[in-house]
């Protein structure tokens, strides 16, 4: 056992400008690891590597991203948020840093993650959400939507969710929540499970649309999950939409973290 530090530290980031979370050869362009291990490396002068909790695609924005290392640097863990912050570009922030125990896995440790898919409904995009909200100027039933997103919840098998080139050796995944919110003209769909599918919530937001366009009926979702067919959704929805909101690692259930979420009844965004 070495004397090394296991820290946590929670990101937040804007993905417009980025290839994604996992750090790439060079030519691909920045990526948020890339960034963060090269910030760390001038600071203490010393290599780290990252663990992440979700490897967030091109595109893809994070408010609650959780990343762990291990490090023989002796800053003060409440002094590294504002280290990491005074060199890193600001489109990404360290939101917090703890020392965790020696066991703790950015990803393995997770108990659920909750994301979030934004899209803006009005025939003329917004200016200011354009690169955090996919533009979908078709008027959507969004309560179409709402009642085909109920099929989602549950224990299932999410192969037909799921996109070519993911990792998973299993397909059956667990969502607690999967909700469509309306306000004003923004939708969103919050899917909170205990594990995703590589591009699933992109495909759930996909075939939900299309629900919403009256392409593809509420009824229909069972079929397609038990059918383990990805041709039979929607198309994978654009990354901007998308963000990590937040990941958990109590014992704590997401029913007790956003309570207003799971009152029945509640279909307006209070955001």
């Amino acid at each position: 056992m070495d004397d090394k530090r296991n820290i946590c530290l929670k990101v937040a980031y804007d993905g417009t400008y980025y290839h994604g979370f996992q750090r790439q050869p060079e030519f691909h362009g920045p990526t948020i690891q890339g960034t963060l291990e090269a910030v760390w490396a001038k600071l203490v002068e010393e290599e780290v590597t990252l663990n992440t909790a979700g490897r967030t695609d091109t595109g893809v924005h994070a408010a609650g991203q959780v990343v762990n290392f291990r490090t023989g640097a002796r800053i003060p863990v409440d002094k590294i948020p504002k280290a990491f912050n005074s060199l890193l570009p600001r489109d990404i922030r360290i939101l917090a840093a703890q020392e965790a125990a020696e066991n703790f896995h950015a990803r393995f440790s997770a108990k659920w993650k909750r994301y979030d898919y934004r899209i803006d409904n009005h025939p003329v995009a917004d200016v200011f959400t354009r690169l955090y909200s996919l533009h979908e100027p078709v008027r959507l039933d969004w309560q179409r939507m709402q009642q085909g997103a109920q099929y989602l919840v549950g224990r299932h098998n999410f192969k037909a969710f799921s996109a070519a080139g993911g990792t998973s050796k299993t397909f059956e995944r667990t969502l607690y929540l999967c909700q469509v919110a309306e306000n004003q003209g923004h939708l969103r769909i919050t899917c909170i499970g205990d594990g995703f599918l590589y591009n699933m919530v992109r495909i759930i937001a996909g075939t939900l649309v299309y629900v919403g366009k009256n392409r593809i009926q509420p009824g229909e979702i069972p079929d397609i999950l038990a059918s383990l067919d990805r041709k039979r959704g929607g198309v994978t929805a654009t990354p901007q939409g998308l963000t990590l909101s937040y990941v958990h690692y109590g014992e704590e259930l997401p029913r007790d973290i956003f309570p207003e979420l799971f009152q029945e009844g509640v279909s307006h965004d209070s955001r």
